[in-house]
């Protein structure tokens, strides 16, 4: 079977969608599927072929760049020939498009293009995944019809999947039957050959003595950094904070790292932030790895659709985050994996990393308790349970 997906954003690009889309096509090669991801890249589409397994990126040695591109292409309109040409070479079975409304500049022309493709001879058949169900934008006072638009996705797929519960209730209570599949993942623990933790934090130029805490993701304003750093001001022993990841690309996000990095500046703590940018995966896993722990204050909630959470807990981070909204959720990360569960606030936060910090055996229990649940969403069970509903 030939399944061609659709992503908005795809490695070296960064973005949880693009990793996750890059490890599901990885494993679905492993079962003897072929194809590829299509994307846009500077303006370009490209194609790349389904990854190898034990690629933890794409190196550019599968990429092809789709011929009649200019350079000035945009997840608009305009994307519709160029995907339509890339189709009529490509001849998948099912295109899959991976759906989250940021990484599609917010614009409805993806959540359209499945009744688009309907005019079409000999079409493939239409998967959607919903990483989030937030609404695109169309313009002032939109409104109803904003959210009209990702129903018309949902309703013009052949096969609708959702990766947690509380979206699949959301689309069930519109009257459609969508597939929960959960992510997994999107870093797997592999650091660079002969890692050594010791060397690893001397590197980074923490001390001995002090706590290394780590926030892994895109900057933006609902993953609650700022909180972070305002929970590790009042904190009573010597500390760094570790920044893995870039600025998420959205025009709110960016001001927000920008000031964000002011604020560092100004309140005199550049010595104690080490922000690492964009790295590649098995450096942020050199990372995680040489952390104390990992606080992820997410300010709509944890949830398991979010593949940083997924990751720290398969590196056996003790992790610190926010209450999850949904209920199943909520008791897998307490109940499975003990993960510390705070309010959304800095008080909390800090109150939370007391309690760590002085408490080695509640640490080594919630990094164990974090390995057991990250085992339940193995790539290989998500690609057979993939497999099923394209079958």
């Amino acid at each position: 079977m030939r399944i061609l997906f659709l992503s908005g954003e795809y490695p070296p690009q960064p973005g949880g969608v693009g990793d996750y889309t890059h490890r599901l096509a990885a494993a679905l090669r492993e079962r003897g599927y072929s194809g590829g991801v299509l994307t846009i890249q500077a303006g370009r589409v490209i194609l790349y072929d389904l990854p190898q397994i034990r690629d933890t990126r794409s190196t550019g040695d599968n990429k092809i760049v789709m011929s009649g591109t200019r350079g000035n292409l945009d997840w608009s309109w305009r994307s519709w020939p160029a995907v339509f040409s890339a189709l009529e070479q490509q001849r998948p079975d099912w295109l899959h498009i991976q759906y989250q409304t940021g990484a599609y500049a917010m614009h409805p022309a993806i959540n359209l293009l499945p009744r688009r493709l309907r005019r079409l001879p000999n079409r493939p058949r239409v998967a959607v995944t919903f990483h989030d169900l937030l609404v695109p934008y169309l313009f002032p006072r939109a409104g109803p019809l904003r959210r009209w638009t990702n129903l018309a996705l949902a309703r013009s797929a052949d096969a609708l999947i959702c990766t947690n519960a509380a979206d699949a209730a959301q689309l069930r209570a519109a009257g459609m039957h969508p597939t929960q599949i959960p992510i997994g993942a999107n870093i797997a623990p592999i650091p660079p050959p002969e890692y050594d933790r010791d060397a690893w934090r001397a590197q980074l130029g923490v001390g001995e003595h002090e706590l290394l805490v780590a926030y892994f993701g895109l900057l933006a304003a609902n993953k609650g950094v700022d909180l972070v750093l305002d929970a590790l001001q009042q904190f009573s022993r010597p500390w760094r904070l570790l920044l893995i990841g870039g600025a998420a690309t959205a025009p709110q996000d960016i001001a927000y790292g920008a000031a964000l990095r002011n604020r560092i500046g100004q309140q005199g703590l550049v010595e104690r932030v080490i922000s690492t940018g964009h790295v590649a995966p098995e450096q942020v896993s050199a990372h995680l790895l040489a952390a104390d722990l990992v606080t992820l204050p997410f300010r709509d909630g944890a949830s398991l659709r979010r593949g940083s959470l997924l990751a720290a807990l398969a590196h056996g981070c003790p992790l610190i985050t926010t209450q999850p909204q949904d209920p199943e959720a909520a008791a897998l990360i307490r109940d499975e994996c003990e993960a510390l569960l705070t309010a959304v606030s800095a008080p909390a936060i800090t109150a939370a990393l007391e309690r760590l910090a002085d408490d080695t055996a509640l640490r080594n229990q919630l990094a164990a308790g974090g390995k057991v649940l990250a085992a339940r969403f193995t790539w290989p069970a998500i690609a057979t349970a993939h497999e099923a509903c394209y079958r």
